[in-house]
C-alpha cells in the first residue's frame, strides 16, 4: 500500500514542475491510475464488490475518458502547450515540499504516531489536496485550474479510500457522475473562452471591463 501511496504522491509532484499541459495530463492519467491500483489492493484485501466496481469506473474515467477527453481539447482548440506557470518549476517544487511538509506536521499533531500506517496515508491525501489547490492557483490557463479541481477530487478519494476503507456506495457514484458532468461543463466553459477571447489565459481575463 506504501508503495501505491508513494506513486501517487511522485506523480503529484511531477505535475508540480510540468511545463506543457500535454505532461500535466499525462500526470494527472499517472496518479488516477496509481489511485486504481491502490483502490484494486484495498478491494481485494476487504473482498469488497462495491471497492471493485469505483476501481473500476476509476479507469474508465479518471484513467481513460476524461484525460482523453482534455487532451481532445487542447488538440481541437490548438491551445499552446505552455501551461502557464506564474512561478518556475523549481520554486513550485519546493513549495509543493512545503505542504508536504506542513500536511506531515498536522496529520501528526492530530493523529500521533501510534498508527502510523493512517498517519502515512492522512498526510499525502492532505498533500495531494493542497499541491492540488496550489496548481489551480499558481497556473494561468482556465484547463490546468480544471486539471488542478480534479487533482484535490482524487486527494479526498483517497482520504476516503486509505482512511476510512470504503464510503457509501451510492455517494461514490453520485461523485464520480458529478466529476465527469463537471469535467464537460468545464471543457464547454473553456471552448466558449477561446471562441470568444481567442486564448484561455485566465490572466488577461482579469483586463476585461463590462
Amino acid at each position: 500500500m506504501n508503495l501505491f501511496l508513494a506513486l501517487i504522491i511522485i506523480s503529484t509532484y511531477t505535475m508540480v514542475i510540468s511545463k506543457r499541459i500535454s505532461a500535466l495530463i499525462n500526470g494527472f492519467m499517472f496518479q488516477s491510475f496509481f489511485l486504481f491500483l491502490l483502490t484494486l489492493f484495498i478491494a481485494a484485501g476487504t473482498n469488497s464488490g462495491e471497492l471493485y466496481f469505483v476501481a473500476a469506473l476509476i479507469l474508465l474515467l479518471k484513467v481513460s475518458l476524461i484525460p482523453y477527453f482534455l487532451s481532445w481539447i487542447v488538440k481541437k482548440l490548438k491551445i499552446e502547450e505552455n501551461a502557464g506557470l506564474f512561478i518556475n518549476p523549481l520554486l513550485s517544487l519546493i513549495a509543493a515540499l512545503s505542504l508536504s511538509y506542513l500536511a506531515y506536521m498536522f496529520a501528526t499533531g492530530l493523529m500521533g504516531m501510534y498508527n502510523k500506517p493512517a498517519m502515512i496515508s492522512f498526510t499525502i491525501s492532505l498533500s495531494v489536496i493542497l499541491i492540488g489547490l496550489f496548481i489551480m492557483v499558481f497556473r494561468m490557463k482556465a484547463i490546468t485550474q480544471v486539471l488542478g479541481l480534479l487533482v484535490i477530487e482524487n486527494g479526498l478519494f483517497l482520504a476516503a479510500v486509505a482512511l476510512c476503507g470504503n464510503m457509501p456506495f451510492f455517494v461514490e457514484i453520485a461523485i464520480f457522475f458529478d466529476i465527469f458532468v463537471c469535467v464537460i461543463i468545464l471543457g464547454i466553459f473553456v471552448y466558449k473562452i477561446n471562441t470568444l477571447f481567442t486564448h484561455i489565459d485566465v490572466g488577461k481575463l482579469t483586463k476585461l471591463k463590462g
